[in-house]
């Protein structure tokens, strides 16, 4: 990528007080939706992660006033100018005590404890509970299309007992967001977000892919062509929120893009597109990949192919969700600032991806299947 590129990246991260993490917005979008409601106090529990700096930067730049609560230990150098209440959710939420705020932003992990206590403190302090849930919390994603009336999580669908003391990632986001139903009932709204990512991600789930093309050669494609495939860049996921919070909707919402879902092909060859690199896709079935212990979302981060259940996992119909202003970057702009991401972190982070699989694992099973 040349210097110039990265050089007009980096000035636009130093807006809204993101560089510290290397989080490069890309082009806003702001100035395409203007604001159509009065500024709005809006305190978000936690706002230090991969979501919280996207979400506190643009409701910054939309003219709210925002508070953030956490522990007060991860990128404490980001945003001096917002205010910062520090305490924990396990047992501490005094700094919230006798404050008002229009809305709250909880960007918990599957926490329902976490969710019932800060719920239930700021139940006459705020308007309205916005909750970042998950895809996960479907236990059936064989329905097409899905939609937010898909059937969720359950202890009797787990075989989990209510007294057990942590429990499955999916059930507990659904218990969580029972939680900011009951204590604000009517007033909540509820995000199930699938894949989030863009700039800021740690988990290299998505990054495995820009990162394998860009260097170029042989790459092993999973799958069939036509798989479908529905993820979320962190800006449109987190700029959207703002906005809902803005317009006062509630209810539930799925948030993957893009509205139709994008063939398997069409991800890896637009990918491609972006870097110039010499790259040639070899694609491999799925049976042979599990034969050779290739597991999809796992070493072939992204895909799922559309059976054994998982018909619907990439078929989502978002007709509610972009008539309420839900809205898509260019796979391009994704795929370019996230490399743009990648190559900004440290040579041994750069080094060691989380997600995917190695270039040796990946030349074992294509010799393997070449010579099948």
């Amino acid at each position: 990528m040349s210097t110039s590129r990265r050089d007009f990246l980096i000035a636009g991260a130093m807006a809204g007080g993101a560089a510290g993490l290397g989080i490069f917005p890309g082009k806003a979008t702001a100035s395409l939706r203007p604001r159509n409601t009065r500024a709005l106090k809006i305190l978000i529990l936690g706002g230090t992660g991969f979501i919280g700096p996207h979400q506190v930067a643009y409701a910054l730049e939309r003219g709210h006033t925002v508070t953030l609560f956490n522990r007060g230990r991860t990128n404490t150098h980001l945003f001096p100018e917002v205010e910062r209440l520090v305490g924990d959710r396990n047992d501490d939420l005094r700094a919230l005590e006798g404050r008002r705020w229009d809305v709250v932003i909880d960007n918990s992990t599957a926490r329902p404890d976490w969710v019932k206590l800060s719920a239930e403190l700021l139940r006459d302090s705020v308007d309205r509970y916005l909750y970042v849930s998950s895809r996960s919390a479907y236990s059936d994603t064989s329905r097409i299309p899905m939609t937010a009336d898909a059937p969720t999580h359950t202890f009797e669908s787990t075989g989990v007992s209510p007294d057990a003391e942590r429990f499955p990632y999916g059930l507990a986001k659904v218990l969580s967001e029972n939680e900011a139903r009951r204590v604000f009932p009517g007033r909540a709204t509820i995000f199930r977000p699938g894949l989030i990512i863009g700039p800021g991600d740690q988990t290299d789930r998505f990054t495995y892919w820009p990162v394998r093309i860009h260097k170029g050669g042989e790459v092993l494609a999973p799958g069939e062509r036509s798989d479908p495939v529905q993820i979320i860049d962190v800006r449109d996921f987190t700029e959207w929120m703002i906005r809902m919070a803005e317009d006062g909707h509630t209810g539930t919402y799925n948030v993957v893009g893009p509205a139709n879902p994008r063939p398997m092909a069409q991800l890896l060859y637009g990918i491609r597109a972006v870097t110039t690199s010499e790259t040639e896709f070899t694609w491999v079935d799925a049976d042979f990949l599990a034969d050779h212990g290739i597991r999809p979302y796992r070493e072939m981060p992204v895909w799922r192919p559309p059976h054994d259940g998982f018909e619907g996992f990439a078929r989502f119909d978002l007709t509610p969700e972009v008539e309420r202003g839900l809205t898509f970057r260019s796979l391009a702009q994704t795929t370019l600032d996230t490399l743009e991401y990648h190559f900004s972190r440290p040579p041994e982070r750069q080094a060691e991806l989380r997600s995917g699989i190695s270039l040796a694992r990946e030349a074992e099973v294509l010799a393997a299947w070449h010579g099948r």
